[in-house]
């Protein structure tokens, strides 16, 4: 018996990275998973990736019509939710404070922040009590690292989403926390950083090299499962220990 025996999942932003490797670890363990991407062509690699008990569903975590025709796939399919893995994000231009678009804000807040928040309501409907929801922060909301202070507000959001929300959904014994990891070896971060920064970054990890999404994977299976039944409203960091020093 798997630690996710017969539990429905869902995780947003599935097609690559921390997700995927979450999503085929999730299946592993016994749970059918229902991921989302927005580019066709990844999230059909995705599936194949991981082979069985898992249904792609193209869409876009900030297009609320898309999250619609997702849990409208969900309820078709299976009909309820145990786990909500709220994982799709982006990570935004290098901006500093005076040269801050319009654009970069709403592109960054609009998927990081909006569309979590809408990812989670909707979802609500399908929920079986007792189940868990955890959304995708970052070590950045803590570290006051310059020219990624649009990113690091709207990850910071969720901390408050999981306090308030976790309140509102205590009589269904459902549970909110935030995963917030450190520098992952994923596609994002090559997208947001060059090499040297990269080395920059690695120099602050204890052990002098980043993780993997494998290391994300594990502790996402932790919040999903019961062994995490006593774990609600915490922001656990998933960083090597970078944020502790």
């Amino acid at each position: 018996m798997g630690k996710l025996e017969g539990k429905v999942a869902v995780i947003t932003g599935g097609s690559s990275g921390m997700a995927l490797a979450t999503a085929k670890l999730f299946v592993e363990e016994g749970a059918y998973v229902f991921i989302t991407g927005r580019r066709q062509a990844a999230l059909d690699e995705a599936v194949a990736f991981i082979g069985q008990n898992v249904t792609g569903v193209q869409g876009d975590a900030a297009n609320l019509d898309d999250l619609d025709r997702l849990y409208e796939t969900v309820k078709r399919e299976k009909g309820t939710i145990d786990v909500l893995f709220a994982s799709a994000g982006v990570g935004g231009d290098a901006q500093k404070l005076g040269t801050i678009t319009e654009k970069n804000f709403d592109a960054t807040f609009g998927l990081n922040t909006r569309g979590t928040l809408f990812t989670v309501q909707k979802a609500l409907p399908l929920f079986n009590d007792g189940g868990s929801i955890f959304m995708t922060g970052s070590i950045a909301s803590v570290k006051g690292w310059p020219d990624y202070t649009v990113y690091a507000g709207s990850k910071a959001a969720l901390r408050a989403f999981a306090r308030g929300w976790l309140n509102e959904l205590k009589d269904r014994k459902i549970r909110v926390n935030v995963l917030s990891p450190g520098q992952i070896e994923t596609p994002i971060q090559d997208q947001m950083f060059d090499a040297e920064t990269k080395k920059q970054f690695e120099s602050l990890i204890p052990r002098g090299k980043m993780g993997r999404p494998e290391e994300i994977a594990t502790v996402a299976l932790f919040l999903a499962s019961d062994d995490s039944s006593y774990v609600n409203g915490l922001e656990l960091s998933v960083d090597g220990g970078t944020s502790a020093i």
